[in-house]
């Protein structure tokens, strides 16, 4: 089974051709990223989820009032096991080659998370350099609403984004719906812009069905590790279909405490809402 979310595409026109933008969530472990894609789709709020999963979802958008078909990659990285490189993030050649934009997250509440964000962040600015092309990139402090245990001022997020040119918003995944989406409609805006530079690379689909073979990793500079792909999971690279494939949840309501199958949550295996 599979499915999409937000609303259907309008009309059948040639301007109400959808843009197609996809983009991929990344940062360390527990800054919430999962919380984020799912407050966006859903409007609600994770409780438990695997942090070893990762998918892409599907949504249609309407931004600026014009139709928007956002894929979005919530990424499940690997960090380097030796003591030089744990900070340096690994297999991530597949999001890297099929992303027009990133939002890199953190928690405002681990300053652990802060410092893995200037990881992706060093590692997207080499990607451009050595690509030539620009890949909008958005800083995120997430857990707005745990700022009383905040380890991350405001203004230490605003310059590292100041750091790397990009945007810069903090946001509460559990609390705040309407910010959460402001973020990822500027995404599409700024992918917009970076195609009124120049045309998007056609989109890839990310499979495992065998090893990319051909792919270069990325050369190792600034004190980055070289980018490899996980032995685990070899990849491939596809054109994307239509929508995504994954499997139903189970839907618990925390008053009624029952459980039952939800099908316009067709795209979030593994997660628990409530």
């Amino acid at each position: 089974m599979s499915s999409v979310f937000g609303k259907p595409r309008a009309g059948s026109g040639p301007h109400s051709v959808p843009l197609e933008v996809n983009l991929a969530i990344l940062g360390r472990r527990g800054a919430g990223k999962s919380a984020l894609t799912v407050k966006f789709l859903t409007k609600r709020f994770i409780s438990e989820y695997d942090p070893n999963l990762e998918d892409i979802y599907s949504s249609e958008e309407t931004v600026d009032h014009q139709p928007v078909h956002l894929r979005v990659m919530d990424t499940a990285d690997l960090l380097g096991s030796s003591p030089l490189l744990q900070d340096t993030p690994r297999n991530c050649e597949r999001y890297l080659n099929w992303a027009h934009a990133f939002l890199v997250v953190y928690s405002v509440d681990s300053r652990e998370s802060f410092e893995g964000s200037s990881s992706y962040l060093e590692l997207l600015a080499l990607h451009a350099k050595e690509t030539q092309r620009g890949y909008p990139a958005l800083l995120l402090g997430n857990k707005l609403d745990m700022a009383q245990y905040r380890q991350v001022t405001k203004a230490e997020g605003a310059a590292l984004a100041g750091r790397f040119g990009c945007l810069f918003f903090e946001v509460s995944a559990c609390l705040d719906f309407e910010h959460v989406q402001h973020v990822f409609h500027e995404a599409v805006r700024e992918v917009r812009r970076e195609l009124e530079k120049s045309p998007l690379a056609r989109p890839l689909f990310i499979s495992e069905e065998k090893a990319l073979s051909h792919q270069t990793p990325l050369t190792a500079r600034h004190g980055l590790a070289s980018c490899t792909f996980n032995t685990l999971s070899t990849a491939s690279l596809k054109e994307m279909p239509t929508v995504a494939q994954a499997k139903l949840v189970t839907v618990k309501s925390s008053r009624a405490q029952s459980k039952r199958k939800a099908p316009t949550l067709t795209l979030l295996k593994g997660f628990k809402i409530f």
